[in-house]
């Protein structure tokens, strides 16, 4: 394979090869279902089912093992607040998640793992930490000694004198920088028996428990946004590790969505969810604002650059509207090369992108000119490119579901369409006149048009 990926343990692009020929396993850290998703939460979920996308497309099976942390102190308190058992407020807001990924055109994982359904494999997993002389408990918690791991500090570049774990000190912690794998059993808390008492999984051991379970003690790809590397990242690497597993052969971290700087978080109130952004823009449109960065750069949130991110989608489904409306159905042709070389370098899909416009505007010069098979062998290109992002505008999803206009707009939609089709004819033909008399009457009737490169973008004034 010519793939290439960024690790975040080795600061290196290198060249994927699945550890199984011919199946690329890939675990993603999933939500923590305390609350409703914001687009900072799918942000990454776009980007690691891009990634399975272009491994499919390149030939691989996938296995793809999305976690749900349903157990968390956040939870238990918010759950409380609230008056709700733990369990109802944590599968509430699964469902949300969930309905979510759907809504922006997420495949479904492989499986879906929740923390409360592994407990057994986490305990073997401790058990095998306590043996190895890596954890120890102290009552009824249980704690991996960091100092015990010559390795920890790699994956994040944390010198071991200097990390802090965020988590109190606790009754029977030897050591500062231990963190805790399992929490005993508090007043009131769900718990779950152990050898040690009972009590509840801390945050870390989990996944590396649900990995292995599912993907084996050896796999490709770990995901997660940035944030995740430390200390939640470097721990699972730890206890894995140190249990003798091999573990992820890749790490891969998404960048934050920023609202005036700042990471988008509840905490800090600074999130925009996405029911609120599909009141007002289709979901393939966020999806299309979403994916277009590159997956290890930050976006800075705003309406206007999200208004823009859809026109230049609409400008992609204009020319394919164009194209069928010329010579039918349009099927999926053969992706660009720059499409396929952007990539495989490590998934730049703001290259990737560009290729489809550079496409695009081909096409639309070739409908001008009436050249209507080489526009129609464009639009098999652009449909096949913008299926591997999960964008195809003529697919089902986004055709017939969330992501079509409603009955109104797509009525105006074929008028408009139809117009300019009008008008490229008579701009085509040199007959200006007539071109500019389907323009003043679009803009009579309140709709604006700018000529772009990719061909004519119309807009209604004030929308």
């Amino acid at each position: 394979m010519a793939l290439h990926l960024y690790d975040t343990a080795t600061r290196s692009v290198r060249e994927f090869h699945p550890a199984r020929s011919g199946t690329a396993s890939v675990y993603v850290c999933g939500a923590t279902v305390q609350g409703i998703p914001h687009i900072g939460h799918v942000r990454g979920a776009l980007n690691y089912d891009v990634l399975r996308r272009w491994l499919v497309h390149s030939g691989l099976d996938v296995l793809f093992v999305r976690n749900v942390t349903d157990i968390d102190d956040k939870i238990l308190t918010k759950a409380a607040d609230h008056g709700r058992p733990w369990w109802e407020w944590a599968f509430q807001h699964e469902r949300a998640f969930e309905d979510a990924y759907t809504a922006l055109g997420c495949l479904p994982p492989s499986i879906a793992p929740r923390a409360t359904g592994h407990v057994s494999q986490m305990v073997e997993l401790m058990q095998r930490l306590i043996d190895a002389g890596h954890a120890y408990a102290a009552g009824g918690d249980v704690y991996f000694s960091v100092a015990t791991f010559d390795g920890y500090g790699a994956l994040s570049r944390q010198k071991l004198d200097e990390v802090q774990q965020g988590e109190s000190l606790g009754e029977g912690k030897r050591d500062p920088r231990d963190f805790t794998l399992w929490k005993s059993a508090k007043p009131g808390e769900p718990s779950w028996p152990t050898p040690w008492g009972p009590g509840r999984p801390g945050w870390h051991l989990e996944c590396s428990a649900m990995a292995t379970a599912y993907l084996g003690a050896e796999f490709d790809i770990h995901g997660g946004g940035v944030d995740l590397v430390f200390p939640h990242h470097e721990n699972e690497r730890a206890q894995s590790m140190a249990a003798g597993d091999p573990f992820a052969r890749f790490w891969l971290h998404n960048a934050w969505v920023t609202l005036s700087g700042e990471k988008m978080s509840k905490s800090l109130g600074n999130v925009v969810s996405i029911e609120a952004m599909l009141r007002d823009y289709r979901a393939v449109e966020l999806r299309y604002y979403l994916v277009q960065p590159h997956y290890r750069s930050t976006i800075e949130y705003s309406d206007g650059a999200l208004s823009e991110a859809a026109q230049g989608y609409r400008r992609i489904e204009q020319f394919l509207r164009r194209a069928g409306g010329r010579s039918g159905v349009v099927g999926q042709g053969e992706l660009a090369p720059e499409f396929v070389a952007a990539m495989d370098d490590d998934l730049a899909t703001p290259a990737a992108i560009a290729a489809v416009h550079n496409v695009v505007r081909e096409g639309n010069t070739a409908l001008d000119a009436g050249q209507d098979e080489t526009a129609r062998t464009a639009a098999g290109s652009v449909r096949a490119m913008m299926g591997v992002l999960g964008l195809d505008p003529l697919a089902p999803e986004w055709a017939e579901g969330a992501g079509a206009e409603t009955p109104a707009r797509q009525a105006l939609t074929d008028l408009v369409d139809d117009m300019l089709a009008e008008r490229q004819q008579a701009r085509a033909a040199r007959d200006f006149a007539r071109a500019d008399a389907v323009r003043d009457r679009l803009l009579k009737a309140g709709i604006t048009v700018e000529d772009t490169p990719d061909g004519p973008l119309w807009t209604v004034k004030d929308a």
